[in-house]
């Protein structure tokens, strides 16, 4: 019996991070852009958002993250719908999909153009680290396991300083 060769992870253009056939069969020594049919079947690894719990994961965190955004004085004042229920969906949808979870959120809103939906809002550095607070307080509380933790707060680090429009 053949012993199988190790798969290579993409992390170029592949999300989220599945073997890729075309990487591949460059690491093997091929050259061109679509691979040569192998006989190593590709392997879908388990996404962040199957790992954390799926949708009731996500929409845990967003909805303690929003508890905290509805007492906070220098957030609050940037949401302008009364009820932040929608931005609260909205951001459950998001993350689920980013994590490669559901893609209702670019069924329902296209293109997630984070930078440019944020564009309005005057977001500085103080506003930044009280998102990153709530966030931070929201993602303890759910006690995801440590691999899960870790990555979540790489994102929203890298997230929340992405968003930061102004000082």
């Amino acid at each position: 019996m053949p012993t199988r060769e190790p798969e290579f992870l993409c992390r170029c253009v592949c999300f989220p991070y599945i073997a890729c056939a075309a990487r591949t069969e460059r690491a093997r020594g091929g050259g061109g852009i679509l691979p040569a049919v192998t006989s190593t079947p590709l392997t879908p690894t388990v996404t962040l958002y199957e790992r954390a719990g799926g949708m009731p994961f996500f929409e845990a965190l967003v909805a303690r993250f929003y508890a905290g955004v509805t007492e906070d004085e220098i957030l609050r004042p940037l949401y302008p719908e009364a009820d932040l229920r929608p931005a609260a969906r909205r951001l459950t949808l998001f993350l689920a999909q980013y994590w490669g979870g559901p893609r209702t959120y670019d069924e329902e809103r296209g293109d997630p153009r984070l930078r440019m939906r944020h564009a309005p809002f005057a977001i500085d550095a103080v506003a930044r680290d009280r998102w990153l607070l709530h966030m931070r307080a929201a993602l303890a509380a759910q006690a995801p396991s440590v691999d899960v933790a870790a990555e979540l707060e790489r994102y929203i680090a890298m997230a929340a300083e992405a968003m930061r429009n102004r000082g």
